[in-house]
């Protein structure tokens, strides 16, 4: 069945940031848009649901970001979270547009405001959403209507047709078939596929939680790599968190996310300290926890803090196990009294006096300690005493579509004439491992416009 007001000029596949961006850029240059969403109504806007700030380059204030943020501090830190692991000329493309992206998004509807308290020094390089990330979709999708874009729900892309290195059609699940000039591909990754993560990963895998949404199971990105789509990314890397193991297998968004760790002692199953705590500030650090706590024995940790640390980051959304013994808080936890207790005490005895800020590296470090934490290391001795199970929790996966810096979709032939990709479904071109905090919605919004400016014009 063919849709009876076909052709449009652009089709976007995806319903989240990075389609919502690229369905208005393509409007605004006058194309017929249709947007294309797998999930129902209530559930519009994949990941970006979830999401609270954009991280952004900006010379001098701009809306509620203070000082300054320039593009060589900026791609630094990416490096350093990535290990070097990145598209030097996309990393800097999406560094770059960012300091104009975020008036076009204020523009179109999103609101920000100042970072939150326990954040850790993010009110310099992001900002943040008034509403989150629901209130950022909500307006696109306003915005969206308003331009006259046709809006689909619950409609699952099978398959993207492509010859000749060209797009031809799009097929729905439903069998219905969708032609246009031109289509932008912002699908997401594929970790809501649990079989997939697991082949990617092995059988640990079936532990991890999906704090993402649960529409993203990769049909598209798997479709157009079987056609002859270059991949870009390893599998096996991904957003990775360290999220409460008491969160749902899918959606628990970012609510289920731990800030502790960086005042707490965090143990395996087998009360062991397994990676420094303190290692850096959290907004550089907190993405690679996940993939930490999938390295342990049954893909499960636990981060116990004193009563000096209650109030030091982002309340929780499940309270902690309190005791008010170590031991006791042990075994509400599963673990081993002794153990705990032992490693705890090893720690505190490695703590050595100095000043504590909670907020900026403090060099308050242990000495003669294996792994050694190397700021906020004050010792855990103020009853009562609290811990947290934790999981990994999986936002968004790494393996995605090659892409230009036009965001234009590259094959083994060369690039395909008429499609596009943005947002997750490409950040793997990016991200090659690690995560900065707010650098997702980056990556989205600067492609995300890039792909709706280049597939109008294509089609026009």
């Amino acid at each position: 069945m063919t849709d009876g007001n076909a052709p449009w000029d652009v089709a976007i596949v995806g319903g989240g940031n990075a389609a919502l961006c690229a369905a208005i850029e393509a409007a605004e240059a006058g194309a017929r848009v249709i947007l294309l969403e797998a999930a129902p109504e209530h559930m519009r806007g994949g990941n970006s649901r979830h999401t609270r700030n954009f991280r952004c380059m900006h010379h001098g204030p701009l809306s509620v970001l203070t000082d300054t943020y320039a593009e060589d501090e900026y791609y630094d830190d990416l490096l350093r979270v990535t290990g070097g692991k990145t598209d030097p000329e996309l990393a800097r493309l999406a560094i770059r547009e960012s300091e104009a992206a975020l008036p076009w998004m204020e523009r179109h509807g999103v609101r920000f405001q100042p970072s939150l308290s326990g954040t850790l020094s993010l009110g310099r390089t992001n900002a943040f959403f008034l509403g989150g990330g629901k209130a950022l979709v909500n307006a696109y999708y306003a915005t969206a209507t308003d331009l006259g874009v046709t809006i689909r729900y619950n409609a699952k892309v099978a398959h993207v047709h492509v010859e000749s290195g060209a797009f031809r059609w799009l097929e729905l699940e439903s069998g219905e078939r969708i032609t246009a000039r031109a289509v932008v591909l912002a699908s997401g990754g594929f970790q809501a596929d649990i079989d997939w993560l697991a082949r990617a990963w092995g059988p640990a895998a079936r532990n991890f939680l999906i704090r993402g949404t649960p529409w993203n199971r990769g049909e598209v990105l798997r479709d157009m790599l079987d056609q002859g789509a270059e991949s870009v990314g390893d599998p096996t890397q991904c957003h990775a968190v360290a999220i409460d193991g008491r969160a749902p297998k899918f959606d628990g968004g970012i609510v289920t996310r731990l800030d502790c760790v960086p005042f707490s002692v965090v143990v395996n199953r087998d009360g062991a300290r397994f990676h420094d705590e303190g290692e850096d500030v959290w907004p550089k650090r907190y993405a690679i926890w996940g993939r930490l706590v999938a390295a342990q024995p049954d893909q499960v940790a636990f981060a116990v803090i004193d009563a000096k640390a209650r109030g030091l980051f982002m309340p929780t959304v499940f309270p902690p196990e309190s005791a008010d013994t170590l031991e006791e808080l042990a075994g509400k936890l599963g673990l081993d009294p002794a153990q705990l207790a032992a490693t705890v005490d090893a720690y505190n005895a490695a703590c050595r006096p100095g000043a504590f800020h909670p907020t900026e590296l403090d060099g308050l470090a242990t000495e003669g300690l294996e792994p050694p934490k190397t700021n906020w290391a004050r010792p855990i001795d103020t009853p009562p005493f609290h811990g947290y199970t934790l999981r990994p929790g999986v936002t968004f996966t790494y393996l995605g579509l090659r892409v230009s810096a036009r965001a234009q979709v590259q094959s083994g032939h060369g690039p395909l004439s008429n499609v596009w990709a943005a947002g997750e479904i490409m950040a793997g071109s990016i991200l090659g491992q690690g995560y900065l905090a707010g650098f997702g919605m980056t990556i989205g919004t600067v492609f995300g416009r890039i792909a709706g400016q280049e597939a109008a014009a294509h089609a026009l």
